[in-house]
């Protein structure tokens, strides 16, 4: 990420933002119901290809993006983040899974991530899973103007650590318009009042990374998926939110948005 000034959006440009980022929102709730016990990545991968391109008549944007291949994300289980989808990694009974998505519409970026369980889900995947959803929202009601970067991550990792779990340092949130990823980095651990100072009209992400075990990863050889480095499961859920004058809105907000 280039270290360039912070972009505030006019309204006009968050209306197109909140346009974009209930796209992507459409997405994760239209693939919902073929998160299924022996289904492929990959199908799920070509059904949001299609659905993006077809029914939304906008751009999957990871597709080419630094090389990235397909349309998803997919992160299984140990996968921390940008997990590649494929043909040969079929769901099973107690998987969770991360699904990823960006699109483009108009030029403007739309970007967010969810959890899904896979048949039955083990009780310690379900508390992670929600625990790390908590930590997201947690970090979300730090946002308001006048506040800093560094609130955020510490309201995230504090729930984080108190919950017994660890927080991925090596990943971010990022700041994001008609440049995927633009300043600031939104750290998901940190020290109240430190880092950059909110204001009004800032879009970025809050996107924090949990792991049942130590917060070490690993890059796995095709460059991309990274893994818990103790094999330990991980889960990550992700929104895109802009900077109002009391707090904060949620521009990727899901049909069945969890409290």
């Amino acid at each position: 990420m280039k270290n360039t000034a912070i972009k505030i959006k006019s309204p006009s440009q968050i209306e197109k933002m909140r346009i974009a980022g209930q796209l992507a929102a459409d997405v994760l709730d239209m693939i919902t119901p073929y998160v299924l016990v022996g289904v492929s990545t990959e199908e799920l991968d070509r059904r949001c290809f299609e659905y993006i391109t077809t029914i939304l008549k906008a751009i999957p944007a990871n597709v080419g993006y630094h090389g990235f291949p397909k349309t998803l994300c997919t992160s299984v289980n140990d996968v921390v983040c940008h997990g590649i989808p494929s043909d040969e990694q079929v769901l099973k009974d107690g998987d969770i899974v991360n699904i990823d998505v960006t699109v483009i519409k108009d030029g403007w970026h739309g970007d967010t991530s969810k959890m899904y369980f896979v048949g039955t889900p083990k009780p310690e995947a379900v508390r992670l899973v929600q625990t790390t959803f908590d930590a997201m929202m947690a970090g979300i009601r730090a946002v308001k103007p006048g506040a800093r970067l560094g609130d955020v991550g510490h309201a995230i990792q504090v729930h984080a650590e108190s919950s017994g779990y660890s927080v991925v340092r090596e990943y971010c949130g990022h700041g994001i318009g008609q440049i995927y990823h633009e300043a600031p980095q939104v750290l998901h651990y940190g020290q109240p009042g430190t880092g950059v100072l909110l204001k009004t009209g800032m879009i970025f992400t809050v996107e924090p990374m949990l792991n049942a075990g130590a917060k070490d990863v690993s890059n796995l050889d095709d460059g991309w998926t990274v893994v818990t480095r103790d094999g330990s499961l991980s889960a990550q859920w992700e929104h895109m939110l802009v900077v109002t004058d009391t707090g904060a809105e949620i521009l990727t907000p899901w049909p069945t948005q969890q409290k």
